[in-house]
Parts: C-alpha cells; structure tokens; sequence
C-alpha cells in the first residue's frame, strides 16, 4: 500500500488515475445503454431530466456535509477548493476495491495542506454519518413496509443503535485516536464535535430526502402511488440499499449489491418489470451525476489549489 500512495503523488499518475476512474465511471453506464435507452423512450426526456437534476443536487448535498466534517476537524475549505476536491475524488469510487476515492481525497486534499491522516479520518466520519442517517431513514422504510418484508429488514432496528453509539463524539474521538496509534500515525490535532457532527448529519439526511425524490420521479410514472408512505419507502429503501453496498466493499460502489436491495423494497408497489426500470435508471442517473460533477470538479481544480510543501513530511498541518 505504501508504494501504492507513493505512486499516487506522481502528478501523472494522478492524472492517469482520475481518466481510469472516469472510464470505469462511463463503462457502467454505456455497459447498460440497451436497456437505459428503452427505459428512456418509456419514461420520456422530462422525466429523466428531473431525475439527473435531482441526481445532482444529491451528491452535491454529500458534498456539503463532507465539507462540515473537513471543518469541524479543522480544514475549513471554500466552497469552490471543497467541491473540486470532493467531486474528482469520488469518481474513484467506481474502481474495485473500495478504497481508492479515500486514497484520491487524501492526495489531492495534500494540496490544500490538509494532512492524508485527517483526510482519511474526515472520510471515515463522514460515511458513518452516512450509515447513521440512511440507517435512520431505513427504519422509516420498514414501518411502512408489509409485515413480512419488515421482518426480513428488522436487522436495520438492530444495528442502528450501535451506529448511533460510535458516531457520539467522544466515543467516536476515542475510536480514531485508537486507529491512528494502532497504524503509528500522530493524533488528530482537533477532535470531531457535537455541532460538527450534527449539521453534517443534517445535511446527510437532506440527501437520502432527495434520493428518495429521484426515485420517487421514475417509480410514480411506473405505477407507484405518491403517497406520504410511499415516500418514505423510495426514501429509506435507496438509503437501505446505499448503506448495504457500502458495506460489501470490494464492489465498486456497491453495484449490484443497491440494485437488488432497491429493488427488493420496491416489489411492494412496483411490478417486476417497473421495479428494473427504476432501479437501473436510479444508478444511472446517479453515475451520470458523479460524471457530470466530476467534470465540473476538474474545471475548478484548474488554477484552483497551489500545491504546497506536504503536511505528512513538514509536519504542518492546516489552520482554520
């Protein structure tokens, strides 16, 4: 891994990096063009635009609440340096291995002085945050959800306090502090707080709020009823699956693995042929979103950043 990281400073390298990720972000959509293009016809151009505008506005919410935990452990970034760092770097998410965004947003974020470990570390609070919330919005789904598919998910209800219990401050603190000395990497010079914590849970449950807009926007069209239950299952069962992808890691970006979860709570109000549709049209539109603003992130990035010394080395570490 070390000589991997190395590798990764080489601007080059970088740059070659970023073009393999977005060439395996585009294979995932045109590897399923077929099928998308029928879907489209059946839905219409209106339909799908929403859906991408929607898709868009979702990961830059993921954005603004990564951005509130980069802060908080004190790396306050602009908006313009944050969504530049955090929209290349996720595009890495669709290589296998489920590691590489966090190897991209450690290295690029060495750019603005911000230490790889308190990258590393950002990132790890920001995906609980994610699991937390989308656990949360996942138990919506189950109370409304027929009684022997809420028993089939009931494990949410019980893995949802454990959640909840590390990403409290000062348990989460300690947690971090434990992985550092274990990996021989200093402490964290600010730990995670209270505030911190809460309004980049808010921002995090705004976005599974409008994932469930998106899939509520191919699914209604399919025959699902708008209803305020309905809702909150397109909701909760696009965070249930985001969270069950995310933790099978060796798919990249859990693909597969959130289709079939989706698509497993959708069975209830779609029929089989509606529920494909929505559930590959929602990973698409989202892929497309991920390209869209990674192209946009690259934009910024231009002229952005001036490197600087690197922190890990100097010992320096970012003010805010």
């Amino acid at each position: 891994m070390g000589r991997v990281v190395e590798a990764l400073r080489s601007r080059w390298v970088r740059r070659g990096f970023v073009l393999l990720a977005l060439a395996a972000a585009v294979w995932a959509v045109a590897s399923q063009w077929e099928e998308v293009s029928s879907a489209a016809v059946r839905l219409g151009p209106a339909t799908l635009a929403a859906s991408l505008a929607v898709s868009v506005v979702f990961v830059v919410m993921t954005m603004l609440s990564w951005r509130v935990v980069l802060a908080d452990m004190g790396s306050p970034l602009s908006l313009r340096s944050a969504a530049a760092l955090f929209f290349v770097s996720q595009v890495a998410k669709y290589l296998p291995g489920g590691v590489w965004n966090i190897l991209a947003a450690a290295e690029m974020g060495a750019d603005h002085a911000i230490p790889r470990r308190r990258s590393v570390s950002v990132m790890a609070v920001s995906l609980l945050v994610s699991v937390v919330t989308g656990s949360a919005l996942a138990l919506a789904a189950i109370a409304v959800a027929p009684g022997e598919d809420a028993a089939a998910y009931s494990w949410v209800g019980w893995a949802f306090p454990a959640f909840l219990v590390l990403l409290a401050p000062p348990v989460l603190n300690r947690v971090l502090g434990l992985a550092l000395r274990l990996t021989r990497r200093p402490p964290l010079e600010k730990p995670v707080s209270a505030r911190g914590v809460a309004l980049a849970a808010l921002w995090s449950v705004l976005s599974w709020l409008t994932a469930g807009v998106q899939v509520s926007l191919l699914a209604v069209p399919l025959g699902m009823d708008l209803t305020a239950a309905t809702y909150a299952l397109a909701a909760g069962g696009y965070a249930l699956a985001w969270t069950v992808g995310f933790l099978v890691l060796v798919v990249p970006a859990g693909v597969g693995i959130r289709e079939a979860v989706l698509g497993a709570v959708l069975t209830t109000q779609l029929g089989t042929g509606a529920v494909v549709l929505v559930v590959l049209l929602s990973r698409v539109l989202l892929t497309g979103a991920d390209l869209l603003l990674g192209a946009v992130g690259l934009l910024l990035a231009r002229g952005g950043a001036v490197p600087v010394a690197d922190p890990e080395k100097t010992g320096s570490a970012a003010q805010p």
